[in-house]
């Protein structure tokens, strides 16, 4: 895994992630009733998990409206989820300054076009594996994992590396 720049990871107060093709694979399954669903990794929950523990907000900012994003924030203590925004960047830039932070202080992980001016703009833009070529092409860090397939976890361990509080969540787990 090819590390963060940690001048670049201590900066980071907000980390903010698309929902579909970073904490999902991508795909959208309709029950015979026409119920939506989606599937989430576990691994990616605990690198959220992890990521606010180490002090850093982490938010989600969706193009779609899902009741799924809404419970699975709630069941990670996301307290900022804003869904149905398909310009990213404005929505990260609001994050911002609602926290009366610069871009250079947030994160933002996005897969496809939609996400490809926040990824650029944020201070540290990533994209997972299978992200779209033009995506990873501006990101500064990009995970080996596919989305849905642990790349928020990977990432989450990669920004805690970086920021000297790897070895801390370690010791947590092992008492």
């Amino acid at each position: 895994m090819k590390p963060i720049d940690p001048s670049v990871a201590k900066k980071i107060a907000l980390a903010v992630f698309d929902v579909d093709g970073v904490m999902t694979d991508g795909k959208i399954t309709y029950t015979s009733n026409g119920e939506e669903t989606k599937s989430f990794d576990i691994r990616d929950g605990l690198g959220i998990k992890l990521l606010s523990q180490a002090g850093i907000t982490v938010a989600i900012v969706t193009g779609r409206h899902s009741p799924m994003v809404k419970q699975r924030a709630l069941d990670l203590g996301i307290g900022e989820v804003i869904q149905g925004r398909e310009d990213k960047l404005v929505a990260l830039s609001e994050l911002c300054t609602q926290r009366g932070i610069e871009l250079d202080a947030a994160a933002y992980m996005g897969d496809d076009l939609p996400d490809l001016s926040a990824v650029a703009s944020a201070g540290l833009g990533a994209a997972p594996a299978n992200g779209h070529p033009t995506v990873k092409g501006v990101a500064k860090w990009i995970t080996e994992s596919r989305g849905g397939d642990g790349a928020v976890r990977e990432f989450a361990e990669a920004l805690l590396l970086a920021r000297g509080q790897w070895q801390q969540v370690v010791e947590a787990f092992s008492r």
